[in-house]
């Protein structure tokens, strides 16, 4: 094998342009492959991120009647759905690689009457418990935190985040100030911050109402005033921790059904809880993504069987050119195997040679796209070294033709040849 090796090499060195030439076709096939998985992987990754979160795996499970989001705001409380208790949030925390869970309210700011002054708030309003921020990933900007006396005396106290007090109070500093929801006062102890947040990207009808009550920012009230502002009777939310995206789906399913058995058992059957599964939403985009990605893959394979043609072309040239020397060799008792592998050896590490600069092209072109266009992009290491196998097998099935060629020749009339 070393033997063959070395030969190949020679050969290939000794016709430099030519061999260069040959393997050009590999070469962007292979670039174009890596390029193309490259920006597939950024892509399902940054779909991920922006749909999920920045490492938050927020599970979020909410009551449903007949398929459909019930909305507590003008629906009002439903008949035979009773509240979430710590116990039943203690098993929700059970459950496999659930990390944290959180109960909490939620209204829309038209229905939450808040206001600071003459200004109406148009965000996200929650009534939350002490583990919802922490799950969030909400860290203190100024001010203080919830403490566990704000929770026990329902002391009417208010968080905002950075969104919601720069909307309400402009460059002012909120702190101590007093806002008025549902008519009650209430005074704001602390801002808080998203590490990690994303800007949203609304596109659609759908983005509008996925986002719309976070685009203005969120607001925070202890859960335990609730019923100071609206009633104590409403079902909540939970949102449970996931350990990785990958185990989002399977918790959604098993707190959905651990909810719906413990919480809807004296309501009619159109009530159940299901997860808000953004995992799933985001393997779905992801799909989409990939089928249109996958079609340019196909092209791009089209250049590597241009690629193999050209290896076996320039192989059976290669036969023609050294008949005399394996005429030679065949008289002096090379065997075909011999033959055969020796023109196999050369093919398959023109087409490596091939892959290998084809992958380092494919990941500078993959870097460079992702500068010039600002397209994501993620190198995958199992398709580089798919990427280098798949050119070694080309040039051993298209090296076959050529080298069967060689191994067959006779060698009296391969040494008549000129």
């Amino acid at each position: 094998m070393a033997e063959n090796l070395a030969l190949a090499f020679q050969g290939i060195w000794a016709h430099k342009l030519r061999s260069f030439l040959t393997m050009l076709g590999i070469i962007i096939g292979i670039a174009s492959i890596i390029t193309i998985v490259s920006t597939i992987k950024g892509t399902n990754e940054q779909i991920k991120e922006n749909l999920i979160g920045a490492g938050n795996n927020a599970v979020v499970l909410e009551l449903y009647q007949d398929g459909y989001t019930y909305y507590v705001d003008y629906n009002g409380t439903p008949e035979g759905v009773i509240p979430i208790t710590e116990e039943t949030r203690q098993e929700l925390l059970a459950i496999d690689h659930v990390v944290s869970a959180s109960l909490y309210y939620t209204r829309e700011y038209y229905y939450a009457g808040v206001y600071y002054q003459n200004t109406q708030y148009t965000g996200g309003f929650y009534g939350v418990d002490e583990y919802y921020l922490d799950i969030y990933g909400y860290q203190l900007c100024y001010g203080r935190g919830f403490l566990q006396e704000d929770f026990d005396q329902c002391r009417k106290v208010v968080i905002l985040d950075t969104q919601a007090a720069a909307s309400l109070f402009g460059g002012a500093y909120p702190i101590g100030k007093t806002l008025e929801i549902q008519g009650e006062p209430f005074t704001v102890i602390g801002v808080v911050g998203q590490s990690g947040a994303t800007e949203l990207t609304i596109e659609t009808l759908s983005d509008y109402y996925t986002y719309a009550d976070t685009s203005g920012g969120s607001m925070f009230i202890p859960g335990t005033d609730w019923g100071i502002t609206f009633r104590f009777d409403e079902p909540q939310k939970a949102v449970l921790q996931a350990a990785s995206t990958d185990d989002m789906t399977a918790i959604g399913q098993e707190a959905a059904e651990l909810l719906t058995n413990s919480q809807t058992a004296g309501a009619d059957s159109s009530f159940s809880y299901e997860s808000n599964d953004l995992m799933e939403q985001a393997e779905d985009l992801q799909d989409l993504s990939n089928a249109t990605n996958k079609q340019l893959l196909w092209i791009a394979a089209i250049s590597l069987l241009v690629g193999g043609i050209g290896v076996m072309n320039i192989m059976l040239v290669t036969v023609t050119e050294r008949t005399r020397e394996i005429g030679l060799k065949k008289a002096i008792g090379a065997r075909k195997k011999r033959i055969l592998w020796q023109f196999l050896t050369e093919a398959a590490a023109l087409t490596s040679i091939g892959g290998i600069v084809g992958v380092a092209a494919g990941v500078i072109l993959s870097r460079l796209i992702s500068t010039i266009m600002g397209t994501p992009t993620a190198i995958s290491p199992p398709a580089i070294v798919i990427a280098v196998l798949f050119s070694m097998v080309i040039g051993i099935v298209f090296g076959m033709i050529p080298a069967v060629k060689a191994a067959n020749l006779n060698p009296i009339d391969a040494l008549r040849r000129e």
